[in-house]
């Protein structure tokens, strides 16, 4: 089984930055493409970025493109998330999500208990 664990959040002033790590652990050769997630107060939880198993391909949201970094270290069987220039509206609950090789892309196998991340003006 498979155990997603996020770390590196908290509050921040608006402009400012943080980087959110994700580290797997249990059955990680199991584990295809990784993801961030998050949940905005009162809001359904929305896609933030994927990378491949290789770290070789991102994808991004619109709304945090040219801001937002992931990144993978397999040696360490961690995703990185490094935020920058942090709106008020990126305060939500961001969850790490990673995959089983050939699955759907929009389906994710395991996940974090999420992190709050909070950004004031």
């Amino acid at each position: 089984q498979v155990n997603v664990v996020e770390s590196g959040g908290g509050s921040v002033q608006a402009g400012g930055s943080l980087r959110l790590s994700c580290t797997a652990s249990g059955g990680t050769s199991g584990i295809d493409r990784m993801a961030w997630f998050r949940q905005p107060p009162g809001q359904a939880r929305e896609f933030v970025a994927r990378v491949s198993r290789s770290g070789g391909i991102t994808v991004y949201a619109d709304s945090v493109k040219g801001r937002f970094t992931i990144s993978r270290d397999n040696g360490k069987n961690t995703v990185y998330l490094q935020m920058n220039n942090l709106k008020p509206e990126d305060t939500a609950v961001y969850y790490c999500a990673a995959a089983r090789p050939f699955t759907p892309t929009e389906q994710y196998r395991y996940w974090g208990q999420g992190i709050q991340v909070t950004v004031s003006s």
